[in-house]
């Protein structure tokens, strides 16, 4: 049978520049690239803004643009759109603003992901174009914001660190004008080292075989190499290898340069970087000195090359299954264990809450990843008892939002986080900054899971797995939950109070009235 594997549409939104990729991964695990476009849309920089705090009007008109060109593209080719954004939007005050107009010109979600969820999928994306799996691999990206270091062995990361230290960024603070004087090099040297030695260190200790860039920035300095040494640039530089020496010499020419249109004139530099190049190049200069890297190879595949694997990974796993994805069970109950959750009661729970959830999805129109999210939410809603029984749901919110979560990227973690929030006491208000700032859609997810999680909870109301299971039914344009006991148990008069007590949100989410029985 001729296989027709799924297509995938990963966009990259980065600080620097946009990447669009469409894809598909064959049953052998192969990337096969159908297209590939790239926009320089400088999101990060805004004259004006201090740092990266604000997306600027012209870099919002630009990205939004990007956008809609790229997913005009995806949907031509009727592949399945995923974007992922990195430190420009992660940082940005006013990145729902960008988000919220994203959505309505292209119906397109975009995901902030975290620093370390962003090391993840480079990782990912780095193992499937070189042959490093079982090598303990150092991967190096550079971006326009933020740089990230990694560190891992057969698929699994071992050291993971996003410093906020970007080719835009680093121009921004100490070359503002693009061009450049020895006493700014000086002092952009020293800040790098200040911010960055202490990781660098940690990194050290963990130990590396190999190192790798992925970057925009070091394939430049590479393509830089070539050119000193007068030789062919290649077309394609996965693979290639560049000594301390080779990387030094590119990188002391870049800085000897004062000018952009002196960096332009350099053999092999791209001149769409040649504004920003030296902070990148004085970044790579320093991981290579403080690790002592003795030569870099190019991978060609990084943030949005693993966002396609990791993708059809979900895909494969969703298709068999309901169950979380491997990696993001393995965060989730990590997280619930390590907060001593009582985990008899998530597992009640969890399958009480997943039965009333599929029971009623004509009504509620959620999806499978709707109901992952419900899922990862019921194991984690009471963590919040670690801190203090009061007002615990207020304090699973914040651990939660505050948790490094391994798969799951700053939107997810927050909706998880949301449904734990509201998973007792006060319903889900506008007045709750967490809860005004997300859409109207995302808002009525929160409220519909929510509204199941304090039933599934309330039928658990003793924590003793009286109530075995539960299934809902629509009878005369009501919805009956039928409750069905342990028989070797004591009498559910309490879960059934419990849940009585319970449905206030839901009903208001779903419009509908809610009853319960007892099966005896």
């Amino acid at each position: 049978m001729t296989e027709n594997p799924k297509l995938i549409a990963a966009i990259d939104v980065g600080t620097n520049s946009f990447h669009l990729i469409i894809a598909s991964v064959s049953s052998r695990g192969m990337l096969q690239v159908h297209q590939r476009e790239k926009e320089i849309v400088r999101l990060g920089y805004s004259p004006t803004a201090k740092d990266m705090k604000k997306i600027s009007p012209e870099a919002l008109e630009r990205g939004c643009e990007a956008m809609r060109n790229f997913t005009k593209l995806a949907r031509s080719a009727k592949a399945e759109i995923y974007a992922a954004a990195t430190s420009a939007v992660r940082e940005a005050d006013n990145r729902y603003i960008f988000l919220d107009r994203v959505k309505s010109e292209t119906g397109v979600d975009i995901s902030i992901i975290s620093g370390d969820e962003e090391g993840r999928l480079i990782y990912v994306g780095a193992i499937h174009s070189l042959p490093i799996f079982k090598q303990n691999a150092l991967i190096i990206d550079i971006g326009g914001g933020s740089t990230e270091t990694i560190i891992g062995n057969q698929g699994i990361t071992k050291f993971i660190y996003s410093a906020k230290l970007g080719s835009i960024r680093i121009t921004k603070n100490f070359f503002p004008d693009f061009n450049s004087k020895p006493e700014q090099v000086k002092i952009c040297r020293e800040f790098i080292q200040g911010v960055w030695a202490p990781t660098l260190k940690r990194a050290k200790e963990v130990g590396f075989e190999t190192a790798v860039g992925c970057s925009g920035t070091i394939n430049t300095i590479v393509n830089i190499v070539y050119g000193l040494k007068g030789s062919r640039i290649p077309e394609n530089t996965n693979g290639a290898i560049a000594t301390k020496k080779e990387l030094l010499d590119a990188i002391e020419t870049i800085v000897s340069t004062k000018t952009v249109d002196e960096r332009k004139l350099i053999p092999g530099m791209d001149s769409s970087r040649a504004d920003i190049i030296l902070g990148g190049a004085l970044i790579l200069e320093r991981v290579i000195l403080d690790l002592d890297i003795k030569n870099i190879t190019i991978s060609n595949f990084a943030l949005r090359e693993g966002l396609v694997f990791d993708i059809n990974d979900k895909l494969k796993l969703n298709a068999i299954n309901h169950n979380l994805a491997h990696l993001r069970y393995e965060t989730i109950i990590n997280l619930a264990q390590r907060y001593n959750s009582n985990m008899d009661h998530c597992i009640n729970v969890r399958d009480i809450a997943l039965s009333i959830f599929d029971d009623l999805n004509t009504i509620h129109k959620l999806d499978e990843y709707d109901r992952e999210m419900l899922e990862a939410a019921t194991y984690l809603h009471d963590i919040g008892y670690y801190i203090a029984h009061d007002k615990h749901h207020l304090h699973s919110y914040y651990l939660i939002s505050q948790s490094v979560m391994p798969g799951f990227n700053n939107d997810e973690a927050e909706m998880i986080a949301l449904v734990a929030r509201y998973h007792r006491k006060s319903m889900p208000k506008l007045k709750h900054p967490e809860f005004s700032i997300i859409s109207e859609e995302k808002q009525y997810k929160i409220r519909v899971m929510s509204g199941i999680l304090r039933i599934a909870e309330g039928i658990d109301r003793r924590q003793l797995q009286i109530i075995k299971s539960a299934r809902a039914n629509i009878k005369d344009g009501e919805i009956l939950i039928s409750l069905y006991p342990d028989n070797n148990k004591i009498y559910p008069d309490i879960e059934l109070w419990g849940a009585s007590r319970r449905t206030d949100l839901l009903e208001l989410s779903i419009g509908k009235k809610i009853n319960f029985e007892i099966v005896e």
